[in-house]
């Protein structure tokens, strides 16, 4: 943990950094590729939609043994019923005394009796004890409906909140292609595997949103922080600053991450294998893959997408041209300086006594300033005081060897 926080630090003092912003056409491919999965999952297997979207007939039964237990010879009742296209029917329990039935719509003179009087057969109740409600498809169509214009106008007014507040378009136009790579990821997650759309499910992808969002402007904000002055800066351009926020927030996401999708992950599992079909195996799937999407549209996606926005506005391409003109002035100078202090000690041999960096054969005297100042005489070696002599004592250090008083120069 202490090497972790240690990293940490250093990612954030930028000792060490990965830069995301230079390598964003890797990501890109990758996220491409999960999204035309999910694309071609909607488009060929389509959206596995509950009966409040689709309708359909639901019965609840009353049981004196353990629920779970019911789950098999229920279904087994349904294909004995006679009635046709049960194959698809969803059972599932409430609780630990309740059986829950869901099917396709069924005819209420005919088909209604039939089922109502298999169920309560395999419970052990009377048919007329099997609860049953008729949804239609036209409550799901007008939920859909909202749903989508909801959607829509969460999506405008969050585009409009991030502008005001950051004053700056382009990070409301990446922040709101994150979002969507994260909802398009995560409906064709639910396409791919086959789960079941439900009104909890939509509570699940509206709440992904909101973290995702979250997410984001976390890593905005750090970017504006970063980026405040850049253009007055000749040391660093818009996505050095930027790729800098970054690492400065990764250790910070991914802590939140795996701290947020840990719990998640617990009711994914207990509502899959433990529970069977029900709200929370609906809602948490989308929990988890949206919050997983979230930090990574939030690091890959949306950060390298605003920087390349911004490197492309002309002030900031003048400024990335000026300090890259700065970068090679730079690597300029330091060659002959280099090349100039690999053969320094060869020219000091020939320099004049009493001066360093003097050409050999210049005069004695050598003025400084352009209009004449301070001037220095260069002294011979012959005339500069001696060296004091220098012994080793016992300490096996060099000691001042000074003269007798006696032998001193009055």
């Amino acid at each position: 943990m202490s090497k972790f926080s240690d990293l940490g630090h250093r990612l954030y003092t930028g000792e060490v950094s990965y830069d995301f912003i230079a390598r964003r056409r890797r990501w890109y491919i990758f996220s491409g590729i999960l999204l035309t999965v999910s694309i071609l999952a909607l488009l060929l297997k389509g959206l596995t939609l509950g009966i409040e979207f689709e309708g359909g007939a639901d019965f609840q039964a009353p049981t004196n043994v353990s629920a779970s237990q019911m789950v098999q010879p229920v279904r087994d009742a349904l294909e004995r019923s006679g009635v046709p296209n049960l194959n698809e029917a969803t059972v599932n329990t409430i609780g630990s005394n309740q059986v829950r039935v869901q099917t396709r719509t069924l005819d209420t003179t005919t088909e209604v009796p039939a089922v109502r009087g298999a169920i309560g057969q395999a419970v052990g109740v009377p048919g007329d004890q099997v609860n049953y409600s008729l949804i239609g498809a036209s409550w799901g169509g007008q939920i859909t409906e909202r749903a989508l214009i909801a959607l829509i106008v969460f999506l405008v007014l969050v585009s409009l909140v991030i502008w005001i507040y950051f004053r700056d378009a382009k990070m409301s136009g990446a922040a709101l292609v994150a979002l969507l790579h994260d909802l398009l990821l995560t409906v064709g997650i639910y396409a791919l595997v086959g789960f079941t759309v439900t009104p909890a499910t939509l509570i699940g992808v509206l709440t992904i949103l909101g973290y995702s969002l979250y997410d984001t402007v976390v890593v905005f904000d750090k970017v504006r922080e970063n980026v405040k002055g850049v253009k007055t800066s000749t040391t660093k351009t818009y996505s050095e600053a930027a790729n800098l926020a970054v690492n400065q927030v990764l250790v910070r996401s991914i802590n939140t991450t795996i701290i947020g999708v840990l719990p998640v992950a617990a009711l994914l599992f207990a509502g899959t294998f433990i529970l069977g079909e029900g709200p929370l195996k609906d809602l948490s799937l989308a929990l988890f893959v949206g919050m997983v999407s979230g930090a990574y549209s939030s690091i890959f996606i949306a950060t390298p997408l605003l920087a390349q926005l911004k490197e492309r506005e002309p002030d900031m391409a003048r400024h990335r041209a000026r300090v890259q003109t700065r970068r090679d002035k730079a690597e300029g100078r330091s060659a002959p300086a280099a090349a100039a202090d690999d053969t320094s000690a060869d020219d000091r041999l020939d320099e004049p006594d009493g001066l360093v960096g003097v050409a050999p054969g210049a005069a004695e005297e050598v003025a400084l300033g352009a209009k004449g100042g301070t001037r220095v005489t260069a002294v011979p070696a012959s005339a500069r005081p001696a060296v004091r002599p220098v012994v080793e004592g016992a300490a096996k250090r060099p000691q001042p060897q000074n003269a007798p008083r006696s032998q001193r120069k009055r």
